[in-house]
């Protein structure tokens, strides 16, 4: 196992501008002085600025320092990997507040992996049909209010506050007559929610955080229930196999709704089927009542013809990687044209150019993520095995990188070690680096995995986030024949946001 030396300083005048930095920002939190210092040292190494939808700090200090405090105030609730399976205090919150989740239809989604990335496609096309959209996802990337969005855009800080406070003393009450105390996610999901109802909005597109029967969300009667893809995560928690967990998610599935079930695996599936029965649902099935016709790679992206429920639907371009988001693509569509009506009350397509212009906006921070070139720097969330191996296939076909580094801080929780085996055939090295949050992985355990699967000479240990991109930059960029070479940063969505900031996104 090798330890790669530091690179060199962006500026070669001040040696120690990094630490300066860190130590200038005494009134700030330690984990956020050091990412924001090591945004401001690398971010001349960073391509152009873009139109971002992951939101940093706020400029205004007094908005910056009330936000913060909110968080506090959040951070001392039940974090969101402890739970305790109800929804009674959600829906107790819900009560007081004057059931606010039900001024408006919603599409609900869970599954295992691509619930965001569908989300943020969902919103994308019911907005195209000029329905006002509230989005609520989780985690975040980079800031918290990312976490409930309106119109496609996270809401901004101050109103993140004042929908805190609003709901704050309803918040306090529901406490009071608990045996637990509202957890962090059961906030902020009656924020999202409330802020909703408040907007207001046509549509709600809800993301679940863990599960689906007794998840915050699901106080929601939704009217389209979403399955994105199942497999193994959460397994202490949500079962050990496909099936036990499919039993948790088809939770959403309400009496007489419409269920778009993504490919699944067999087990799964039959227990999502058995539940649709059981309550009257409609079910459309990937691959049977829809999915992809075709699809080419393209620049920028992917060019693709999918089968709604009503029809085919031509030339549409989705700048997103991999055949993963082209599958995302279709269970959107499928979505929504579910939540508009048709495959039951129409039998006809909805517009062909609106969907096109629609798909052709969508982004979605930290998946596939291109924010750097020269050598090309690649973010990706992936946190689970086959997540993992989606990235994997996604990056050999979009971009055939000569020689590929990996970047990768895992949550302790993870199955580590399967995440790490699918990587493995395509990093030529990867350097273990941990995030700053709690449930971080250590450094060093994480390299003792990385070690058994890549062997010695191919893993290199930095803990700090800052140097173990410096580290990966060099080692992409160290021998002028790999020209092609690039950096793929992974392992977590924290991982993701905070590299992104230290590359000078939001």
């Amino acid at each position: 196992m090798s330890e790669h030396p530091a690179g060199d300083p962006v500026e070669p005048n001040e040696p120690d501008l990094f630490d300066e930095i860190v130590d200038a920002e005494t009134d700030r939190d330690p984990d956020l002085a050091v990412i924001e210092a090591g945004s401001r040292t690398l971010r001349a190494q960073a391509g152009p600025p873009r139109p971002d939808t992951a939101p940093g700090r706020p400029a205004d200090p007094e908005v910056a320092e009330a936000l913060r405090a909110v968080e506090a105030d959040l951070a001392t609730r039940w974090g969101e990997t402890k739970l305790e399976p109800s929804v009674t205090r959600i829906a107790a919150l819900m009560d007081v507040l004057g059931e606010p989740q039900r001024a408006y239809p919603s599409i609900h989604i869970t599954g295992t992996n691509g619930k965001t990335s569908t989300a943020r496609m969902i919103e994308a096309l019911l907005s195209a049909f000029e329905l006002r959209t509230g989005r609520y996802t989780s985690p975040h990337v980079q800031s918290i209010t990312e976490r409930i969005s309106l119109d496609g855009v996270p809401i901004e800080a101050e109103r993140f506050i004042t929908t805190y406070e609003d709901i704050k003393p309803y918040v306090e009450m529901v406490d009071a007559s608990q045996e637990f105390r509202l957890s962090f996610f059961e906030v902020l999901t009656g924020m999202a929610y409330a802020a909703f109802a408040d907007a207001p909005v046509d549509a709600a597109v809800v993301e679940v955080g863990m599960g689906g029967e007794w998840d915050a969300t699901n106080v929601i009667d939704a009217s389209v229930a979403v399955v994105t893809p199942i497999d193994l995560d959460h397994t202490d928690r949500l079962g050990t196999t496909p099936a036990e967990i499919a039993l948790e998610k088809a939770g959403i599935v309400k009496q007489g709704s419409t269920v778009i079930l993504a490919q699944q695996p067999v087990d799964a599936a039959q227990v999502m089927l058995k539940k649709a029965v059981e309550v009257d649902a409609t079910v459309a099935r990937e691959g049977m009542e829809f999915g992809i016709v075709s699809r080419e790679v393209a620049v920028g992206g992917q060019m693709l013809t999918l089968r709604g429920l009503g029809g085919e639907y031509e030339d549409i371009f989705l700048p997103l990687y991999g055949a993963h988001q082209a599958h995302n693509a279709a269970v959107a569509l499928a979505a929504v044209e579910a939540f508009f009506g048709v495959g039951a009350e129409h039998a006809r397509t909805l517009d062909t150019e609106t969907i096109r212009k629609a798909f052709a906006v969508v982004t979605t921070p930290g998946r596939l993520e291109v924010v750097r070139r020269s050598p090309t720097v690649v973010l990706d969330a992936a946190h689970n095995p086959a997540g993992a191996r989606a990235t994997a296939e996604a990056v050999t076909e979009a971009f055939g990188f000569s020689r590929l580094i990996g970047v990768v801080g895992s949550s302790e929780d993870k199955d580590v070690r399967g995440l790490l085996e699918a990587f493995e055939p395509i990093f030529a090295e990867v350097v273990v680096t941990r995030n700053s949050t709690h449930r971080a992985m250590d450094a060093d355990a994480l390299a003792a995995i990385a070690v058994e699967v890549f062997g010695d000479e191919r893993v290199v240990v930095e803990p700090r986030m800052d140097e173990a991109l410096e580290a990966a930059v060099t080692l992409a960029e160290e021998e002028a024949e790999f020209a092609g070479a690039g950096v793929l940063v992974t392992g977590s969505v924290f991982t993701v946001g905070e590299a992104r900031l230290l590359l000078g996104r939001g």
